[in-house]
């Protein structure tokens, strides 16, 4: 059997995990170099499955997870259109990467560190399994609760002795893990605003959609400036944690929405007077328009590939 490549995807409750894996395979569907995922078994294909089709087709929110969910896929990249096989031996193959993917669930974050089998036990466990990291960061909910740093501080200084005790620690001290940090809810209008203010929006010529995303060399800037807005003032340090417990090389930012913004349903295009793409529910909220996702297959495929280097 191939390699099995390890993620976990970690982050506090309502910060857009299991949003944010709804929406994965409409992200990759959207993209023109043909990548798609492939179950390789049947609870991860009726998951994802039932995934899509909340987020894409019901316009609703999937629950989140409330226990830990491992699904174990394949990544296909197509064979390069162009050029002539027939004059080789054999014909050119598509590329497939097996990954298993391991949803925590966001009450880890919940309970103190001295309770008796607490839950960031299970995470610890994972964590140190895994090679690769999707951390979910809601600015939203640390604007509201401030319990980020906390949290990951904690963790990551159990994680960093267990995997010294288990001889599994480098010998530069570092965590092995490369990380996808990503700040979730691009979409909404605060932290859109947030990064309009600070002159961190462009748009790319080639889209027919006019979507302003935030550039990839300005995502971790934006990162760093909106952890400062945190209920506790403890925000600031959240980017400090990373730096100091996994090497510069293996983090990665990435600023994304699940969902997207709505756009004009007669030109198909954004409208920065009207991009909302939320509307309040029968319970809770939904989604307005079509789903867009912004950055959400990218951290799966900068990770996938990268532990696959590695191994």
């Amino acid at each position: 059997m191939p390699p099995d490549h390890g993620i976990a995807m970690w982050g506090a409750p309502g910060s857009g995990k299991t949003t944010f894996l709804s929406a994965l395979n409409v992200a990759l569907l959207r993209r023109s170099d043909g990548l798609r995922l492939v179950e390789t078994d049947a609870p991860s294909s009726d998951s994802l499955a039932e995934l899509t089709a909340t987020l894409a087709v019901e316009g609703e929110f999937p629950s989140a997870s409330a226990t830990e969910e491992i699904y174990r896929w394949v990544l296909v990249e197509p064979v390069p259109a162009g050029g002539l096989w027939r004059f080789r031996r054999k014909p050119a193959r598509s590329t497939s990467i097996h990954f298993r993917l391991v949803d925590l669930p966001g009450e880890s974050f919940a309970g103190g560190a001295h309770e008796a089998a607490s839950p960031r036990e299970e995470v610890i466990d994972t964590l140190e399994q895994a090679k690769g990291i999707i951390f979910c960061y809601d600015p939203i909910r640390e604007h509201d609760d401030g319990d980020t740093f906390g949290y990951l501080h904690e963790v990551l200084i159990r994680l960093s002795r267990r995997m010294l005790a288990d001889d599994r620690l480098p010998a530069d001290g570092w965590l092995p893990h490369y990380v996808a940090v990503c700040v979730t809810k691009f979409d909404d209008v605060r932290v859109t605003e947030t990064a309009a203010r600070l002159n961190m929006l462009s748009v790319d010529p080639d889209d027919p959609h006019g979507v302003p995303r935030v550039r990839d060399d300005n995502a971790a800037d934006l990162f760093e400036r909106i952890t400062e807005i945190s209920a506790s003032g403890n925000g600031r340090m959240v980017p400090t944690v990373f730096n100091r417990y996994f090497h510069p090389d293996r983090v990665r930012y990435f600023v994304t929405s699940s969902i997207g913004f709505y756009l004009d349903q007669a030109r198909g295009t954004f409208d920065p007077e009207d991009f909302q793409n939320i509307v309040p529910g029968d319970q809770g909220f939904r989604i307005r328009g079509q789903v867009y996702p912004i950055n959400v297959a990218e951290p799966f495929i900068w990770l996938i590939k990268m532990t696959q280097r590695a191994t």
